[in-house]
């Protein structure tokens, strides 16, 4: 058994267009349980820490203006592979790439504004865990679904 913890945001067109509960609800209806939740409004500096590999990209100002532009919904998950879980349920990137049934592929219009960011590997997990929330507000406890899934 290969229990992770995840990164999630909900970017601001997902708070801006009412659909963060869709979101939320779909990571925890494929079993993912929630160990950390609040709504924050992102300082420059730490969008920039999170968004760092990016730092080199013609996009990055754009990415870095939008990402600050409006609350966002920070999201820490657990579940048994959960980094790949997340990116699978996230979809491709691009919108108009990603599969239906997908976060993007449903919902998603734009290649910046696609809704949702997922770590994209156990050690970025754990950085940008680190960056969004202290360890005290991460919480173990047990769920009696977890038998189930």
């Amino acid at each position: 058994m290969s229990v992770e913890r995840t990164l999630v945001l909900c970017k601001p067109d997902a708070v801006q267009r009412g659909l963060v509960g869709k979101i939320v609800a779909r990571l925890e209806q494929k079993g993912l349980k929630l160990v950390g939740l609040k709504l924050a409004m992102l300082p420059e500096t730490l969008a920039k820490e999170h968004y760092r590999e990016h730092r080199s990209k013609s996009y990055f100002d754009e990415l870095i203006a939008y990402i600050i532009s409006s609350p966002v919904i920070v999201v820490a998950v657990e579940g048994e592979h959960a980094v790949e879980v997340v990116r699978a349920l996230m979809g491709a990137t691009n919108p108009q790439k990603a599969a239906p049934g997908t976060i993007r592929g449903d919902f998603g219009l734009d290649l910046t504004m696609n809704l949702v960011h997922g770590s994209d590997s156990l050690g970025s997990a754990e950085r940008e865990l680190g960056i969004f929330f202290a360890p005290s507000e991460l919480y173990a406890y047990p769920l009696t679904l977890e038998r189930w899934t």
